[in-house]
């Protein structure tokens, strides 16, 4: 478990947050303690009154409100009634027992989490220390409570870890809705809250590497129309198996208007990660052996970029989409430039490929009256399958330089 703590001096700020979440369905309000009603019966006024009075007993206290939020490992599916007796606990070892706080269950987070709203000033105008609370009470509580409630130990454990999700065993689950629906939510609730993607082409370019794919249905179908969306398992060929399943019968309800939501927020978010993408492609091709989609694909996941080609029927590339494990971000090609669009990308496979056959030979077989009155890019575009077909043949390619020059026999006369 891992405690946040944040003081400020607007309790109404930090409980319109709270309750702006619930009002959005992405939260909900599991407790209510010291308060003289039921949870039930406070509305937003009544819950907020019980703060501000107790802060009109100390108008000296600059910051008189605290936000707490208590994160769990991804692999505890915590109750309601769990989260509140852990609240409970972790607040009367904080020294914060006797005083009035909400506790709220988060949904728009990959790991479980709840926040807790509360004051410190005291029946009696006191007010409880602030300072060094994480080090001095919540620390020690952390510790007592991982091991009174069995939670996974936050200690010793990196903050941002490595990204470690294993596709989906399409052995297992494609006979069962039950197996099906668990081994799903699995990836989603990994990939729907850590990945930044702006659209549905980008987000199944996540899912579909874990065997998962988000389905609106052909725009004739009822699905379609009524805006919904259904996941599904894929097998190795990336065909449907098994059942589909309905977003809405997922725990955090994955559904459309939900992903649009995200789209935006992400589009926002991940400007500031292209460069990342972007400087291992350049990189890439100072390399003299990227003659070919393939070896960039290679380099390119050496720097945890996985480069998903988009090809129609016919076999021929007509996208690219980067899926980059490090910042956690999804880029179509065309949106980080031209160059790194999957035409961008081809071009720049035949001038690497025409750069080697350049080095060793003094003139391109062939094609010298080509190059006399054609500019080079003009020449690329132009014979770009050609010279992406040529590009297999360079490795087999041997300098002069390096050939064994055949030794004369001499023959001495007898």
């Amino acid at each position: 478990m891992v405690a946040v703590i944040k003081t400020s001096s607007s309790i109404r700020g930090i409980l319109t947050y709270n309750e702006n979440k619930v009002e959005i369905g992405k939260a909900e309000c599991i407790s209510a303690v010291n308060y003289p009603l039921e949870l039930e019966k406070l509305n937003f006024t009544s819950k907020l009154n019980r703060f501000l009075k107790l802060a009109e007993l100390n108008t000296n206290a600059k910051r008189n409100s605290v936000h707490i939020s208590l994160n769990f490992d991804p692999s505890e599916n915590h109750s309601k009634e769990k989260l509140a007796e852990i609240a409970d606990v972790y607040m009367e070892k904080l020294g914060f027992g006797r005083q009035p706080y909400l506790v709220y269950q988060h949904y728009d987070a990959g790991h479980p989490h709840c926040h807790i709203v509360t004051n410190n000033i005291q029946r009696d105008g006191k007010r409880i220390d602030l300072h060094l609370l994480g080090i001095r009470k919540s620390e020690p509580a952390r510790k007592e409570i991982e091991e009174m409630f069995g939670l996974v130990k936050a200690e010793g454990r990196k903050q941002k870890e490595q990204f470690s999700l294993n596709p989906i065993d399409v052995g297992r689950v494609q006979y069962g809705k039950v197996e099906s629906r668990k081994a799903i939510n699995s990836v989603l609730n990994k990939v729907l809250f850590d990945y930044k993607y702006s659209s549905l082409p980008e987000l199944n370019a996540v899912l579909n590497l874990y065997n998962v794919h988000a389905d609106r249905g052909s725009e004739e179908s009822r699905v379609f129309k009524n805006n919904g969306l259904l996941y599904k398992i894929l097998d190795q060929n990336s065909k449907p198996i098994g059942v589909p399943i309905k977003a809405s019968e997922f725990y955090r309800k994955p559904t459309l208007k939900f992903l649009e939501e995200k789209f935006k927020t992400n589009d926002a978010e991940k400007q500031s990660c292209k460069k990342n993408v972007k400087n291992a492609i350049k990189l890439a091709f100072f390399r003299e052996d990227i003659i070919s989609l393939e070896k960039l694909s290679k380099i390119l996941e050496q720097e945890s970029i996985h480069m998903i080609l988009r090809k129609n029927n016919e076999g021929q590339l007509y996208g690219i989409t980067y899926v980059d494990h490090k910042t956690r971000s999804v880029f179509n090609g065309s949106s980080l430039g031209k160059e790194f669009s999957a035409k961008g990308i081809q071009e720049n496979c035949a001038m690497n490929i025409l750069s080697i056959e350049r080095k060793n030979q003094n003139s391109i077989a062939n094609n010298s009256e080509n190059f006399q009155n054609i500019e080079l890019k003009e020449y690329v575009k132009e014979n770009l399958a050609d010279i992406l077909l040529r590009g297999e043949k360079i490795n087999d390619y041997v300098s002069k330089q390096f050939k064994q020059k055949k030794k004369k026999r001499l023959y001495k006369g007898i």
